[in-house]
């Protein structure tokens, strides 16, 4: 996979890209991840890229013409261009999984007021990570990109990726580690049974009741099982 961020700002990208996952996967050619400065593509002799909106209003608008420019020398067959903004449909990990099987993404910060209006004519995707406004595209960026990238094959275990908490909908089970008891704090009985037919069993139930403790929004969009249709009737039933 191919990322291409476009900003005015990448060193901002420097720890991101040099820790961690995110390393590993660059250094494997398991994705080339590359940073576009938008003022190179700047009209301008000064390198600007922002100017007044017409119509007025306050602050200051990313011009057009740079994005135009860096789109359209960027874009390939089967490029996405995604657009970075609180307007756009709110970020979740199927978005990330439909976005993990594309060969190339461009990535657009914006900044100050927003972009042109424009721009929309040429992107395929408008993504807000969350309902909060933030001073740039740049964190947003990143939080895409990490959320895309571990999911390509071979970044992270594949087991590890799909037990994940809302990769099928569900929030994960609760997880322990040693040491078994530490004053008076223990592990469930049933993970150290050695029985993992119970296990199984045990972690399908507490990933739907942990969901509906914590995350009750996200029960009626998951496509579900008839032994997690059942499960859920008996916890609301108890519930009663």
């Amino acid at each position: 996979m191919k990322i291409d961020i476009v900003t005015i700002f990448p060193e901002f990208f420097d720890t991101f890209l040099k820790t961690s996952i995110i390393k590993r996967a660059i250094e494997d050619g398991l994705v080339e991840i590359e940073l576009h400065q938008l003022r190179d593509y700047s009209h301008n002799k000064h390198k600007k890229i922002d100017d007044t909106p017409y119509g007025g209003g306050a602050g200051m608008l990313m011009a057009f013409p740079p994005f135009y420019d860096v789109i359209h020398q960027l874009k390939r067959e089967n490029t996405k261009v995604i657009m970075l903004s609180p307007q756009g449909k709110l970020f979740n990990q199927k978005t990330a999984t439909e976005l993990s099987l594309s060969k190339h993404l461009i990535l657009l910060c914006g900044h100050y007021e927003g972009i042109d209006a424009r721009v929309e004519e040429l992107i395929d995707l408008e993504i807000s990570i969350g309902d909060y406004i933030l001073t740039g595209g740049e964190i947003p960026a990143m939080i895409i990109s990490d959320a895309v990238i571990r999911l390509i094959p071979e970044v992270i275990h594949q087991d590890s990726a799909e037990q994940d908490s809302l990769q099928n909908g569900w929030l994960k089970y609760p997880q322990y580690t040693k040491p078994e008891e530490y004053k008076g704090f223990k592990v469930p009985e049933v993970l150290v049974s050695g029985n993992h037919q119970l296990i199984d069993q045990w972690r399908t139930k507490q990933q739907i009741k942990k969901t509906l403790n914590k995350r009750p929004d996200l029960v009626n969009q998951i496509e579900k099982t008839e032994k997690e249709v059942q499960l859920l009737k008996e916890f609301n039933k108890n519930k009663k």
